[in-house]
């Protein structure tokens, strides 16, 4: 028996690559005759860089880069393995992250996202040619003019001085100058892994909806949203100007914009760019039975995320999906009849929430040896 073994992470207790390998180690303790494919998957988000990273045999690179408020922090991108153009991968949360600002300290009108930009400089000096970002829990609104400054693009104000701040500033920039981008961009494609569809501004947009847990109050909302309007504004005539209601405009606190209009780049569903990043398609191919999982499955779990989109890709092959959550919400069993083959959960009683996150890992062990051995003796069985 051939398992494709393909979780996401557990937020907060492992990473999705911790996660494969518990469920290998118990799927082979239940199933010892058994082979295993792990492939650690991501959506987009916190994990991706590391997901793809071991999937693909790559290596990871750490650069010191701009934090979210001026500081230095220490970041990592992904450099992956395997055929296909050299290819770099990139998280928004990394180097602009909302984690990286303490609460007290959150600060949407002030917050860049220059670090990431570092990042993909970086990336490109390495010589990649197809960059993966994932966008998601940035701590900025500045419609990703930082990131497009570290790459060499010049925002600039009515005096001619360049405009360097966050969202409070976008306000007073009334030309851009692309002259100096970076030459690695130009035979460089820029992929974004997005999994949200809100257009730039308006009620919907980067500031309305992400500013509050960013730090903005409803002054500040209403400012950065003016604000990234007016961005657009002065993109369009510069000749820039990428539709500011495309589904994704408003990730990352407009990030998603800049990577279309200055980048040239596209937006993608973010599990379908992991998916295809890692061949997921090919090693399902010859799957016999997958396991996938997350931290938590519940209805929004139809929404896109992995083990849902793990499900979808297998089942049209007609191979049995096994998802394992930490914990099982309100409408997983619709995961039943969407096509999964059987939802567990891990947690093996009552316990409180630290302890089952202290055990996430022998519990998956446990859990994925329970249900390879009632796979093996039904496969056992004549027929």
């Amino acid at each position: 028996m051939h398992v494709v073994i393909a979780p996401d992470s557990f937020k907060e207790s492992l990473s999705s690559p911790e996660v494969a390998t518990a469920l290998e180690r118990g799927w082979l303790l239940g199933a010892p005759g058994s082979t295993c494919d792990l492939v650690p998957l991501a959506d987009g988000g916190e994990g991706t860089v590391r997901a793809l990273v071991q999937a693909t045999g790559g290596r990871l690179e750490r650069r010191r880069v701009q934090g979210p408020l001026g500081d230095r922090v220490d970041a990592e991108l992904g450099v992956l393995g395997g055929p296909g153009p050299p290819t770099a991968v990139v998280e928004v949360a990394a180097a602009s992250g909302l984690a990286l600002v303490p609460p007290d300290e959150r600060d949407a009108g002030r917050a860049t996202s220059y670090g990431t930009g570092e990042l993909i400089a970086a990336a490109l000096d390495l010589g990649a040619r197809r960059i993966v970002l994932g966008l998601g829990g940035s701590a900025t609104t500045d419609g990703g003019t930082g990131l497009a400054r570290a790459l060499g693009v010049r925002f600039i104000d009515a005096d001619g001085q360049d405009v360097v701040g966050g969202g409070d500033d976008l306000g007073r920039i009334v030309r851009v100058d692309t002259g100096g981008r970076h030459r690695g961009l130009a035979d460089c494609e820029v992929l974004a892994a997005c999994d949200v569809d809100n257009p730039l501004t308006g009620p919907d947009g980067a500031a309305a909806v992400y500013g509050p847990q960013k730090g903005a109050d409803p002054t500040s909302v209403a400012l950065l949203d003016g604000n990234l309007a007016h961005l657009a504004d002065v993109l369009a005539g510069a000749g820039l100007g990428a539709d500011a209601t495309t589904p994704g405009a408003g990730a990352a606190g407009g990030i998603g914009f800049a990577v279309l209009a200055l980048l040239h780049g596209r937006l993608r569903p973010g599990f379908d760019l992991v998916a295809e990043a890692v061949g997921l398609d090919e090693l399902l191919d010859r799957a016999d039975l997958v396991l996938t999982g997350e931290g938590r499955l519940d209805r929004q779990s139809l929404a896109g995320k992995t083990p849902v989109g793990v499900m979808r890709r297998a089942r049209a092959r007609g191979i049995p999906v096994v998802a394992l959550a930490g914990s099982l919400g309100e409408g997983a069993d619709e995961l039943l009849d969407a096509g999964m083959t059987a939802v567990l959960s891990v947690v093996p009683g009552v316990v409180d929430h630290d302890e089952a996150m202290g055990r996430a890992a022998a519990n998956l062990e446990a859990t994925a040896r329970a249900v390879a051995a009632v796979w093996a003796a039904a496969r056992a069985r004549p027929a």
